[in-house]
């Protein structure tokens, strides 16, 4: 395994989703970063997205996604609860595409899905563009899985709802994907 993603910054997050909020693709770009940063989906999980598995039977978008086994890694599915800030940016994108109630959430220019090559080398044009080094399209997940990890005791979860939410198979594959906190570590050792 080579070197882990970086985790983005609050800053560096709203500087991407500034810059990708310019040009004709600016909601559909906004989805992408949000399925990354606030669902966790990884790239193959984005460009397989599917209209059914954001939509509920009456049409609107759902308060969960049903990650599909066909698009998840190793075909482990999942479910996940919706961030506000993306069911309001699909709520806009699907209204834009007239409601369609199946096809591609996120599409390439021709107008079906964007393959997982072209989502990894959309990140990497815009990380590079931003000069944010040590960013891949993987930036995102790896994000999610640690703000989550830091924040699931206030939710009253632990653990093993990260890992569910991120789709491992296993534990010990939601604590590599954490990035560890200098800060915190310093302000625990002095509550010892």
């Amino acid at each position: 395994m080579g070197t882990p993603a970086k985790v983005l910054a609050a800053g560096d997050v709203r500087r991407l989703q500034a810059r990708v909020a310019q040009g004709r693709y600016a909601l559909r770009n906004k989805v992408i970063v949000l399925l990354s940063f606030n669902a966790g989906l990884r790239a193959c999980e984005i460009a397989g997205l599917d209209w059914s598995m954001v939509v509920s039977a009456d049409g609107k978008i759902a308060n969960c996604m049903m990650i599909g086994d066909a698009i998840a890694k190793n075909g482990r599915g999942r479910r996940l609860p919706m961030h506000a800030n993306l069911k309001s940016a699909l709520l806009r994108l699907h209204a834009y595409e007239e409601r369609p109630s199946s096809g591609p959430v996120v599409c390439s220019q021709r107008g079906g899905h964007m393959t997982p090559r072209s989502v990894v080398n959309w990140f990497k044009r815009y990380y590079d563009e931003l000069g944010l080094q040590g960013c891949s399209s993987h930036s995102g997940r790896r994000t999610f899985i640690t703000r989550s990890a830091r924040l699931v005791s206030r939710a009253g979860g632990s653990l093993k709802d990260v890992q569910e939410l991120a789709g491992h198979r296993a534990i010990t594959t939601t604590e590599r994907y954490i990035e560890g906190d200098r800060d915190a570590q310093r302000r625990l050792v002095r509550m010892l």
